[in-house]
């Protein structure tokens, strides 16, 4: 087998955590069918150890002509740590473009929590991905980094590499931008990561559940905390928009009835910096049982934010290179339906893991990469 050849844009928490779980997982006995925290351990031939970062990009003086290893560890990052040593890189993190990648108030915060832009000159990213030999572009970019994001998208046509887009910029999930992917030739897939475990999941289970059981939900809403930089970007409301839209939907698709938008407020609530990483979700449904009976459920989930989401990455960069070698080109529809929360399509999670697990299948019954 090969390697699944990716670039990063945005050496965040996010970055960090999925660099320290490739390094983790190195060790896990190839025999082990299965490895707790993560939905595959092999995917179509690949294992977590098979992906092999070649190329990053960021904005952070810190960062910026760092080995990837270093940068990975650099502040303001905070998050957990799951394995203190990873691989030494010889990639050099480089310039990104940063256009609307920082949100103005966050230089009102100490740098240790804030970022400090570096003062370089932005490398082309289409000729660095190129050179790096990089398949998968993986973004990782602040919340309401719209520009910034496109201008990535725009990087990926232009040098024939797919985009994973985790954050909730719509680019996979907007038509226009998923039709130049498939006439390019290129899959795609996006937008706005799920976590393994996360605030989205677990409100879409509930609200699922409560469907199924007959039971209507009337209202809901879903308030969250922490103290990492994603949290702290958030403080700008006026970047959210797409940030509500995404988590809404992805809870919303899930009721097979319109509650109204009054009865439903699903986002980020505050920054609180102790917390680092750690966020804290509360979540309410009030619906109506048999006979109209009062049912209300109220929930507190606590996880580490980055790592929640490292494994769910590792899943989707697989896919997408299992797409690229079957010569599938757009939107992945299953894969993003079931990691993303606005995915082009949206799907119950059971359908959308049926539907992967089906192309994992056929691709090992094709003799594999």
């Amino acid at each position: 087998m090969g390697k699944v050849k990716i670039a990063i844009a945005g050496v965040g928490n996010c970055a960090s955590s999925l660099l320290q779980g490739i390094e983790h997982y190195k060790n896990v006995p190839p025999e082990q069918h299965e490895a707790w925290g993560l939905m595959h351990l092999e995917m179509g031939g690949y294992r977590p150890c098979d992906v092999e970062v070649v190329a990053a990009f960021d904005v952070d003086a810190r960062k910026v002509g760092r080995p990837l290893h270093e940068a990975a560890f650099a502040p303001p990052n905070c998050t957990t740590v799951i394995s203190d040593q990873v691989a030494k890189s010889d990639v050099v993190v480089q310039m990104g473009p940063v256009h609307d990648g920082i949100a103005e108030h966050m230089a009102d915060y100490p740098p240790e929590r804030s970022f400090r832009v570096a003062n370089e000159r932005a490398v082309d990213v289409a000729t660095a991905l190129r050179d790096s030999g990089a398949e998968i572009l993986v973004s990782y970019l602040p919340v309401g980094s719209q520009k910034a994001t496109q201008a990535y998208a725009e990087a990926c046509l232009e040098s024939g590499v797919s985009l994973v887009n985790c954050i909730p910029v719509f680019i996979v999930s907007d038509p226009q931008w998923g039709e130049r992917f498939r006439a390019a030739g290129i899959p795609c897939a996006g937008d706005d990561i799920k976590s393994q475990f996360g605030a989205t999941i677990l409100h879409r289970s509930i609200v699922r559940l409560f469907a199924d059981r007959g039971v209507k939900v009337e209202r809901t809403y879903q308030l969250n905390t922490g103290g990492n930089t994603d949290f702290l970007n958030m403080l700008s409301r006026h970047r959210l928009k797409s940030k509500k839209i995404s988590k809404t939907e992805a809870v919303t698709s899930q009721i097979p009835y319109d509650i109204g938008a009054d009865n439903v407020h699903i986002g980020p609530s505050d920054y609180v910096p102790f917390q680092n990483d750690n966020k804290v979700c509360f979540l309410r449904v009030e619906g109506r049982g048999f006979g109209g009976a009062p049912i209300e459920l109220e929930a507190r989930l606590s996880v580490q934010d980055s790592p929640n989401s490292a494994g769910i990455v590792i899943d989707v960069v697989r896919y997408v290179k299992l797409a690229r070698e079957r010569g599938l080109a757009g939107p992945l529809l299953p894969i993003s339906a079931y990691t993303m929360k606005h995915p082009p399509v949206q799907m119950r999670d059971v359908d959308a893991a049926r539907q992967i697990d089906a192309f994992v299948e056929a691709t090992a019954g094709d003799g594999g990469a």
